[in-house]
């Protein structure tokens, strides 16, 4: 029987898991680490949760709300952290109601002992989290970054969760952050680069070919011209509460305002748009992807909160020609006029370390083929 901590193989590859490999985790390896102890939780695990090189964590049963945002640094401990910013305590058991404004602090059901020195985990809001305007960073404790669990981390998982615009309902077992597995550094520099080559990556609106932009990762830019005559929403405020557990419930023109065919828009400061990219993108199952959530040198905005592509992203079965990629975007300080094409993000792209045995899409997906796609919480056509 295999040691936890030691190396196992990988069902799909018949190879061992060496030290000197890099990379991201595929879910086989990630069952690998469930059945080992390194991830574990205080309910059994969903088959649901499992991504092909992640997995969703759930919020636990109780949280905090708190005065502030904050890390409790090398010597601290989540909790002691927030002992002296308490606001309140709140029941998630039936749900509790979360405002935009507030920061809360949510334990989460699952926790991690990683033995090996090699592994670090990282994780990001899911997709839906963010295009509603959800802020969700993953903190442990020690921690002097958010969303990072260092190499040798054992001890509980928490979220810190802010919401931007809308009021949402929470409860336990709401799914808003994903957790991914690295061996080592993924080298994104050069594995963007060699993806380009390997693989076709970008298709242009009319689903033709193009040479992919590769520098520091793959750009990409906006689409403000079609090809419908919407192309983008504009979160409104004083909306009725969003239940994050319903699904395909709530009438899009009652949380959004719609943004027509333009040459420019002008992005207003704190206010939250959904936008796409004109270009259509891929992540083939060797490698996974992370968007760069926020580039000075673009301008005074942020593109993306969730910010990670799993491996057959915009693939399916290498059938699809790419997919859209959906933008969060809010712009800080200034009012900053967006124009039409204009370089808005890249994708930083990172090698698995073996191709997992289920793409993204595989079992179904709100967002594999999507247009220009809000959260899976509202109705479509």
């Amino acid at each position: 029987m295999t040691q936890p901590g030691s190396p196992r193989l990988f069902p799909e590859s018949g190879r061992e898991l060496r030290s000197a490999d890099r990379g991201v985790l595929p879910l086989e390896h990630i069952q690998e680490l469930i059945a080992d102890g390194v991830l574990h939780a205080e309910q059994p695990f969903e088959e649901s949760q499992l991504q092909p090189a992640s997995i969703d964590l759930r919020l636990g049963t109780t949280a905090i709300q708190v005065r502030a945002s904050f890390l409790p640094g090398p010597e601290g401990t989540v909790e002691d952290a927030a002992a002296p910013l308490l606001i309140q305590r709140l029941d998630l058991s039936e749900g509790a109601i979360f405002q935009p404004g507030s920061v809360y602090i949510v334990p989460l059901m699952e926790s991690l002992t990683l033995r090996s020195p090699e592994l670090l985990a990282k994780a990001n809001p899911k997709s839906t989290t963010g295009r509603l305007d959800v802020f969700a960073r993953l903190i442990t404790d020690h921690a002097e970054r958010f969303d990072v669990v260092a190499r040798g981390y054992r001890g509980p998982l928490y979220a810190e969760i802010a919401p931007k615009t809308f009021t949402v309902r929470v409860r336990a077992g709401t799914k808003l952050n994903q957790l991914r597995f690295l061996q080592s550094h993924a080298g994104e520099q050069h594995a963007s680069r060699k993806a380009s080559r390997d693989q076709q990556l970008v298709w242009d609106e009319a689903g033709q070919p193009v040479a992919a932009m590769v520098d520091e990762g793959l750009w990409f830019s906006v689409d403000l011209k079609g090809p419908d005559e919407v192309v983008g929403w504009r979160a409104r405020r004083n909306t009725p509460v969003l239940d994050l557990e319903k699904i395909g419930y709530y009438d899009p023109y009652d949380f959004w305002e719609p943004v027509r065919r333009t040459d420019q828009l002008i992005l207003q400061p704190d206010e939250f748009y959904i936008l796409g990219s004109r270009e259509r993108v891929r992540v083939p199952p060797a490698y996974a992807a992370e968007m760069v959530p926020y580039d000075q040198a673009m301008g005074e905005f942020r593109v993306h909160y969730a910010g990670f592509f799993d491996p057959g992203f915009g693939y399916g079965g290498g059938e699809i020609r790419g997919t859209r990629a959906v933008l969060e975007v809010r712009s800080y300080e200034v009012p900053y006029a967006l124009k039409h094409g204009q370089r808005i993000g890249r994708l930083m792209y990172q090698p698995m370390l073996a191709e997992p045995g289920r793409l993204y899409g595989a079992t179904g997906s709100s967002y594999q083929d999507q247009g220009l796609g809000l959260s899976k919480h509202f109705r479509r056509g």
